[in-house]
């Protein structure tokens, strides 16, 4: 009698890096690079693995509606400000709660740029609708429609309210600043933002109560933009220590003399250059060494993608001011495209994010040079689907090697983010964030609704879970013609404080439907002993990051095979290294 051989062991193993290479939104689900991803949502990948994004905090609360403009008031020796804009007030962000510090505007959505003088330091800022504003380190104020001061008849107090009486009409409205001196008692002098109360009479507000009324009138000064309305401005730059303004719905920017943030303004008109018409969506100014050493040039584009490049100093002569070239790129459809990186400036089009060192020593028709060039797809629909949403921005946010694009779908806020290091995308939501702006030490704070919000400072959503789902390119693991039944996936994890909710399963043959619904987790934090503090032999000392592989089972039959994981966590680090996979493998048919 024979005797039955044993049966042989037939399934096989094979391990993966996890998907540090990102998502990839471009090439087709058979021809991606292993450690690639298809899905990669609130996962961020480094270098060496792919970790679970952190989450955020309200740092400053009080505010009224969504927060659409954040402004950094920067000052080299300390001092910095951080103001945010929400329905029709400007308010003090840096504490909690929020101040209103200046009310009255029509737009929320600024644009802003911090500039200094003699003066002192200032930022400025503009919607298109309400004119020009000025934070002076003091106060927030309107730029008048004059810099010529009237002469001042009669000053008069009630307690601290100064009424003062021009002997012709002042052209000043309420939000204005002027600064009074030479008048007597001396506290009627100083700078103030005043109330228009009729062609010829203004009121301020004084520091303390003077004696009399004014025996000596003195003079005052205003700061005024000429030439222009201010209103009309949407966008302003700064450019070889000028201030440079958009004009809304035209060709047209206007700027300032050097070192001023008023006086009279003059045009730059790009009418008879811009051959495809539409109107001047911003300025950026581009650092870019020509081979004499690094120089700025003035970056202007249309909406229509026409990009205009001159280089020099002032504009008034034409020895100084040269045009270098214009260029046609994808069409810009919001006023914040441009983001200065580095010695580059971004600029986002259609097309994506185009670096314009690469973008215009090439062509528009090379889509390689564009940053977004491996989410490309995704990128272009998300700007044909959503273009007229306000909320597209760029940020950088350098602690975490980070380049943030943000984009405003129907259903809320998402980020695409890239990993500055590996150019490696990941895709972000569950963050509200209307708008973004680095302050104070290099930490990057959000507009929410009803708050400021401060970015990757915890490892929750303001106390949420955070809820990440992953999918990673499919392979064929070495034998493409192969049918193989997945059986088991072990994804190493890596992650201190405390194990997240996790769930694996497996998609075969280019699938790319989700397997998981929303998970549940509770925070059930491990922390280890404090020095000198916890009782030896006690308490419990953390070992740092501690490893975790499990096995989970999964079912699937198909040629390639491809991860899919979810998570839910809330107060842990988690990083994602690898995963092993079991499975039997097959016939070619």
């Amino acid at each position: 009698m024979l005797l039955s051989q044993p049966k042989k062991f037939t399934a096989s193993t094979a391990s993966l890096p996890s998907p540090i290479g990102g998502w990839n939104a471009r090439d087709s689900l058979a021809n991606m690079q292993p450690t690639d991803a298809v899905q990669l949502i609130n996962f961020f990948p480094t270098p060496t693995s792919v970790s679970l994004r952190k989450g955020y905090a309200k740092a400053s609360t009080g505010i009224t509606g969504k927060v659409n403009s954040l402004m950094n008031y920067a000052v080299k020796t300390g001092g910095n400000k951080l103001f945010a804009a929400a329905g029709t007030s400007i308010y003090d962000a840096s504490t909690d709660p929020a101040t209103v510090v200046y009310t009255g505007i029509t737009v929320d959505k600024l644009q802003h740029v911090n500039t200094s003088n003699t003066a002192g330091n200032f930022l400025v800022a503009c919607n298109g609708t309400d004119a020009t504003m000025v934070y002076d380190g003091t106060r927030w104020f309107s730029i008048a429609t004059t810099s010529t001061a009237a002469t001042i008849s009669t000053i008069t107090f009630v307690g601290t309210t100064a009424t003062l009486t021009t002997a012709t009409a002042h052209n000043l409205v309420t939000g204005n600043r002027i600064t009074v001196s030479g008048a007597s008692p001396a506290d009627y002098n100083g700078t103030f933002v005043i109330t228009r109360t009729g062609a010829n009479t203004l009121t301020y507000t004084m520091a303390t109560t003077p004696a009399t009324n004014a025996t000596v009138a003195g003079s005052y000064t205003t700061v005024g933009i000429t030439g222009v309305d201010s209103s009309t401005f949407i966008s302003v730059n700064l450019f070889k220590s000028r201030l440079y303004f958009t004009q809304k719905d035209t060709l047209k920017c206007w700027y300032l003399d050097v070192n001023s943030i008023g006086g009279a303004a003059n045009a730059l008109d790009f009418g008879s250059i811009a051959r495809n018409g539409g109107y001047l969506q911003a300025m950026g100014t581009w650092t870019l060494d020509a081979g004499q050493g690094a120089d700025d040039y003035a970056v202007f584009v249309t909406n229509m993608g026409e990009t205009i490049v001159y280089n020099g100093t002032d504009p008034t002569s034409a020895t100084t001011w040269l045009l270098k070239g214009v260029w046609q790129l994808g069409q810009t459809f919001n006023r914040r495209c441009f983001f200065k990186w580095g010695g580059d400036l971004l600029l986002l089009t259609q097309d994506g994010l185009v670096p314009l060192a690469s973008a215009l020593q090439s062509s528009r028709l090379d889509p390689r040079i564009n940053l977004t060039d491996k989410i490309y797809f995704a990128v272009s629909e998300a700007a044909t689907n959503y273009y007229s949403n306000f909320g597209w921005q760029i940020n950088y946010y350098a602690s975490e090697n980070m380049l943030i694009l943000s984009i405003p779908t129907d259903n809320g806020m998402e980020q695409y983010v890239m990993h500055t290091i590996t150019k490696s995308w990941a895709r972000f939501t569950g963050i509200e964030a209307y708008c973004w702006e680095v302050s104070g030490s290099a930490s990057m704070y959000f507009g929410g609704n009803g708050y400021v919000g401060i970015f990757y400072s915890s490892n929750s959503d303001n106390g949420s879970n955070i809820q990440a789902t992953a999918q990673q390119a499919y392979s064929y693991f070495d034998s493409p013609g192969q049918l193989k039944r997945f059986t088991m996936v072990r994804p190493i994890l890596q992650t201190n404080n405390g194990i997240p909710t996790l769930a694996a399963g497996i998609s075969t043959d280019f699938d790319t439907q989700t397997q998981f619904g929303t998970l549940s987790f509770n925070p059930a934090i491990v922390k280890g002993g404090i020095w000198n503090t916890s009782v030896w032999d006690d308490a419990l000392w953390s070992a740092g990051d501690v490893t975790t592989k499990v096995w989970q089972g999964v079912s699937g039959l198909g040629f390639a095979g491809s991860i899919n994981l979810a998570i839910a966590s809330q107060g842990i680090d988690l990083k994602w290294a690898s995963t092993d996979y079991v499975m039997e493998k097959g016939g070619v048919l």
